[in-house]
């Protein structure tokens, strides 16, 4: 798989301006761009062999491979939080899979196919922390999120409006900061925070708090308008589940303990 290297937003706008009206044709460079994480352990990881693990990554090779693509012709390329629109509007990438939660704001930018997963917003702490059980008890304390993420706006307006918090590049820079006592809580999807709990190096440091402030419907993001590769990726998950493919990487990348959803019901669009 080919490794590109991850540019900035304005460098991403800059190069689709400056392309003279053309638009990005995977199929004719013989590979097909994929954008998801490189920083979930569990979810989309890039090892540091170059390698890519987790779960998106085989959801993602799975749909490619249906599509007509060997993993061979993946260029996987990273996306961010709060530019995924972006990467999708500019043809940088075909489709995005990176724990992308489906919701109205989005839907007015992107469509998905999915939803493939359902996870639930959760709070990772510090393991001998014994001050945060519930969402309220954020409110004398410091949280941290990922710019772009909806977590932390979910918690604010709804259970801790006198929380602190510090947004983040990455979710990696939030384990750093609850590591380094910054911060005293990091929240996204329960998936994400297992990931990074059970990674080598972790274990023992963090624990989930085991709340469910959310359902989170992980969909893959197409360009607004694409109801023809919609279609077809809604088709290779549909099959992805009835193969057993989707549980046996459910169980390969989060663990025997890890309480998952079922594979949810999967649009016909």
């Amino acid at each position: 798989m080919k490794v590109p290297q991850a540019g900035a937003v304005a460098a991403v706008i800059a190069l689709a301006l400056t392309a003279s009206g053309c638009v990005g044709n995977e199929e004719d460079k013989g590979t097909l761009s994929i954008g998801i994480k490189f920083d979930q352990p569990g979810i989309g990881m890039r090892e540091t062999d170059g390698t890519f693990t987790g779960f998106d990554v085989d959801v993602a090779t799975y749909v490619a491979k249906e599509l007509g693509y060997k993993p061979e012709r993946i260029e996987f390329k990273q996306v961010f939080s709060n530019d995924r629109e972006l990467l999708l509007q500019y043809n940088e990438v075909k489709f995005v899979v990176a724990s992308y939660s489906i919701n109205e704001k989005r839907m007015e930018k992107v469509d998905f196919a999915g939803p493939y997963f359902v996870a639930h917003q959760d709070l990772l702490t510090r393991a001998g922390d014994t001050s945060i059980n519930k969402p309220e008890d954020l409110n004398s304390k410091t949280m941290c999120s990922v710019t772009g993420s909806t977590s932390a706006e979910n918690l604010k307006k709804n259970l801790a409006p006198k929380a602190g918090l510090l947004e983040l590049g990455g979710y990696s820079d939030c384990v750093v900061a609850l590591q380094e006592s910054r911060v005293d809580a990091m929240t996204t999807d329960n998936a994400i925070l297992a990931g990074y709990a059970a990674r080598k190096g972790n274990e023992g440091k963090f624990k989930l708090t085991g709340q469910n402030l959310s359902n989170e419907n992980y969909g893959i993001g197409v360009k607004k308008g694409n109801k023809e590769l919609q279609g077809k990726i809604n088709d290779a998950l549909k099959k992805m589940v009835a193969d057993g493919s989707w549980e046996s990487a459910v169980k390969k990348n989060f663990g025997a303990n890890y309480k998952y959803e079922p594979a949810p019901q999967i649009s016909t669009g």
